[in-house]
């Protein structure tokens, strides 16, 4: 039975969408995911439903372990599916299709109720025969009352096949009965992409409904080492976890002498030797040490044997390697079985799901997915995945040039390459590039597109001295002082990179102290105007806000002026991220109630706050449950605009704002991040010496936002 167009106006308001691809591997995956990112970005809760699931021999579906791991964490798995393959079987066999569909029914249903939005994912084309997959995907999506995507391959198609192949699937598809809401071209050569994408010159009139263009992209198309390693069930000989994100291109037996075997060797192969075979294991180890020979994704041992106990010897006290893995079955069986490895992206898989973020966000537009499904640009609350997101959409849409002096910490280096891959600033990192080049290729990195640059032989250098020099000469600072400095593995000269223009902004700490960041920037970049001291402020994400702590990190005892300078500055970095700033000035008592130092230097600190920047909304000293609690507020302080709906936070000294925001953190789950430097005219930022890759990635989006906001201003 068919849907009347009164049915598509109900339907395109369901907030839902169901996902499906119209032929094998068609990178489906792909397009749901960025879709997803999309919706979280915008919509305070998404669910990810799957209606039916093959997983075989698998305990978990691959794509629900991935999507809501990521997206929708809340979820449990149970709910995020309806029925196995097989079940489905069974029913069509056993004439309970109807049954099947009221049953997924109710289970979508009962997720609208829970989500603002549901994101449905079809079944893949290899779980039925493939004439009636996409029959039964369609038939589900009609009566789920869901707008159907749908995803082709336009993989070894001339540009006038996928345009037949368009227009075909639009037409099954508007059979069917389906609101068609877009077609996906996944996965095309690059000039194939070019000519379409001309011919095409409005796909939405080419084919009646809108289409997205999306080219293959080699590595998404590539197994990683530990996708190999984990369908073999290989050992791990070296007991190493790092490089099986490596990307295998290729595989080569080696089955020559070691001299003729070398001759053979390219990039990203996965070299597959028998175990016993250490001079071949060697020779392709000792290709990491070399300029003259490409970088390999990993080496497999076949037949079950591990190298000797002198050669393990070896092996096991080197820092650079790339992957060992041992497997029992012989060459011929090993080679046949990891050739038939898909190609997935895995949870967990940072570097693959940039990757393919990276890919989609490229060529499609968001404002095109926004007017489709109508969704508003200002949703009442703010996830913490919304908030992350919007930062790299943000950064994004005004690239900044943001440089990393640490470029010999592995965390740097893994955090440039997505930051790459999802195009979201340029980045200069500083270090020996030789070095940097054999450590990013010893880590199975690409760090192409970032710039490489050595404080010891630039041509910057001698420039950047001088500058120093005259800046600081009056503190006693001598020439070959400064370009001691500048040449030494310090912050200094990305520093002045930043005040010279040469870059927009600087992220530093993963190696160096606070005070090795923060010391550069007061002697070069120095402080915004009516401000004299540097502070820093944490954003806590919570369930559907985002509040502003500070001074969490930088001074540990400020008193009433600086007090001052903190709030007027922690409200304009929440206007930079756009949360309205509703000062709290925070002490152990509320408004008069309270009496002693304490609490008069809060008072005080508000005063000159208040008197500096009238047009804010501050109000101290207050207690944390009255700034933040309505029902609170109206008994302490009932007539104060910021008594129960402050969103920043400034605490009376370091003791207290570093035990509140880490207690916050961790008893609530709240994700913070930070911490911020303000009060500079140009944006640095300090990075904890634990931090993460994804603390790093941030901190970067964060700093290229500050930079915006300071050219703005």
């Amino acid at each position: 039975m068919g849907i009347t167009s009164a049915d598509n106006e109900r339907v395109m308001q369901a907030n839902t969408l169901y996902i499906a691809s119209l032929e094998p591997e068609a990178g489906k995956l792909i397009v749901t995911m960025g879709i997803m990112e999309f919706l979280t970005r915008s919509i305070s809760s998404v669910a990810f439903f799957r209606p039916v699931i093959d997983t075989g021999s698998k305990e978990h579906d691959a794509d629900i372990e991935l999507i809501c791991g990521r997206y929708c964490p809340s979820m449990s798995y149970e709910e995020s599916y309806g029925f196995q393959a097989s079940e489905v079987k069974s029913f069509v066999a056993e004439d309970r299709f109807k049954f099947f569909l009221e049953e997924l029914l109710k289970r979508l249903s009962a997720l609208k109720e829970k989500y603002d939005f549901v994101l449905c994912e079809g079944l893949n084309s290899n779980a039925f025969l493939s004439s009636f997959d996409v029959d039964i995907n369609m038939e589900i999506a009609k009566n789920l009352g869901c707008p159907f995507v749908g995803v082709i391959s336009g993989r070894n198609q001339t540009p006038r096949d996928i345009a037949k192949e368009i227009k075909i699937t639009t037409d099954a598809i508007k059979e069917s009965g389906c609101h068609h809401y877009a077609t996906f071209v996944n996965r095309m050569a690059e000039d194939t992409y070019g000519v379409l994408e001309v011919e095409l010159e409005d796909p939405d009139e080419a084919a009646g409904v809108p289409v997205f263009l999306i080219p293959e992209n080699e590595e998404l198309d590539k197994p990683t080492i530990g996708d190999i390693g984990d369908a073999l069930g290989c050992t791990n000989v070296l007991n190493r976890p790092d490089g099986m994100d490596r990307i295998v291109k290729q595989f080569k037996i080696a089955a020559m002498t070691m001299e003729h075997f070398l001759g053979h060797v390219e990039d990203g192969d996965l070299i597959i030797v028998p175990g016993d075979r250490d001079d071949i294991i060697l020779a392709s180890l000792s290709t990491l040490f070399s300029s003259n020979y490409p970088n390999l994704a990993g080496i497999l041992l076949s037949g079950g044997f591990i190298p000797g106990s002198n050669t393990m010897r070896l092996l096991t006290g080197r820092n650079q390697t790339v992957p060992l893995l041992s497997v029992k079955t012989d060459t011929y069986t090993t080679t046949t079985n990891a050739v038939a490895v898909p190609a997935i992206i895995a949870p967990g898989d940072e570097r693959k799901i940039a990757l393919a973020l990276g890919l989609f966000e490229q060529h499609v537009e968001p404002e095109r997915l926004k007017q489709l499904a109508r969704l508003s640009k200002t949703p009442a609350a703010v996830t913490p995945v919304m908030f992350e997101f919007g930062l790299f959409e943000r950064a994004r849409k005004d690239k900044k040039h943001i440089v990393l002096p640490e470029a010999s910490d592995e965390r740097i280096l893994r955090a440039t390459e997505i930051l790459l891959r999802r195009n979201v600033v340029d980045i200069t990192l500083l270090g020996n590039p030789d070095e940097i080049s054999a450590q990013a290729a010893s880590l199975g990195l690409d760090l192409t597109g970032a710039s490489l640059v050595d404080p010891i032989t630039s041509e910057l250098t001698e420039e950047f001295s001088e500058t120093f020099y005259e800046l600081r000469k009056h503190k006693n600072m001598t020439l070959d002082g400064a370009r001691d400095a500048m040449a030494s593995p310090s912050s200094y000269f990305g520093t002045m990179m930043v005040y010279k223009g040469k870059a927009d902004g600087m992220v530093s700490g993963a190696i160096h102290t606070t005070a090795n960041t923060i010391r550069p920037a007061l002697q070069i970049i120095k402080t915004t105007p009516g401000i004299s001291v540097v502070s820093s402020v944490f954003l806590m994400c919570l369930d559907t806000k985002v509040l502003v702590y500070g001074d969490c990190a930088v001074n540990p005892d400020p008193n009433s002026a600086q007090l001052a300078e903190i709030a007027i500055s922690s409200a304009d970095t929440a206007k930079t991220f756009n949360i309205e700033p509703i000062v709290a000035m925070l002490s152990y008592s509320t408004g008069a109630s309270g009496k002693g130092a304490d609490v008069e230097k809060v008072r005080e600190g508000a005063r000159i706050a208040k008197e500096k920047r009238p047009d804010l909304l501050i109000e101290g000293p207050i207690q944390y449950d009255a700034a933040i609690e309505p029902a609170v507020a109206k008994t302490k302080m009932p007539d104060s605009p910021v008594a129960g709906q402050a969103t920043v936070f400034i605490f009376p000294d370091l003791n207290t704002g570093n035990n509140t925001y880490k207690a916050v953190q961790r008893s609530s789950g709240a994700v913070a991040i930070g911490p911020i430097l303000q009060g500079l005219k140009k944006p640095v930022n300090d990075l904890s010496r634990g931090c993460l890759v994804a603390d790093i990635v941030n901190t970067v989006a964060i700093t290229a936002i500050q930079a915006q906001s300071n050219l703005e201003g």
